[in-house]
């Protein structure tokens, strides 16, 4: 049994969406990045052979993608408290 909350219900703008989405979506390639690494370091690849190929650009999305994500998800929570905020002081 759940009681109506006394503040305004707040709608979801586009822009909240895409954020989660991309933040999302930015994690979960990070981490499935992260782990292709660590499995080929483990069947034996060694050192020179992560620098050709598709490798750079797989060790490339961790290392930008988790702090991107991170950000986005700092915006995206400032931009939901000033929203119901905002939202709260209205009459």
């Amino acid at each position: 049994m759940s009681t109506k909350s006394p503040e305004p219900e707040v709608p979801v703008r586009r822009i909240d969406r895409i954020l989660a989405f991309t933040a999302l979506g930015l994690a979960a390639a990070s981490i499935i990045c992260f782990f292709a690494i660590i499995i080929g370091t483990a069947v034996g690849m060694q050192q020179e052979d992560f620098g050709s190929g598709a490798w750079p650009f797989v060790a490339a999305i961790p290392y930008w993608g988790l702090p991107a994500a991170f950000v986005m998800i700092i915006v995206l929570l400032a931009m939901s408290f000033i929203r119901k905020g905002r939202a709260a002081s209205r009459p």
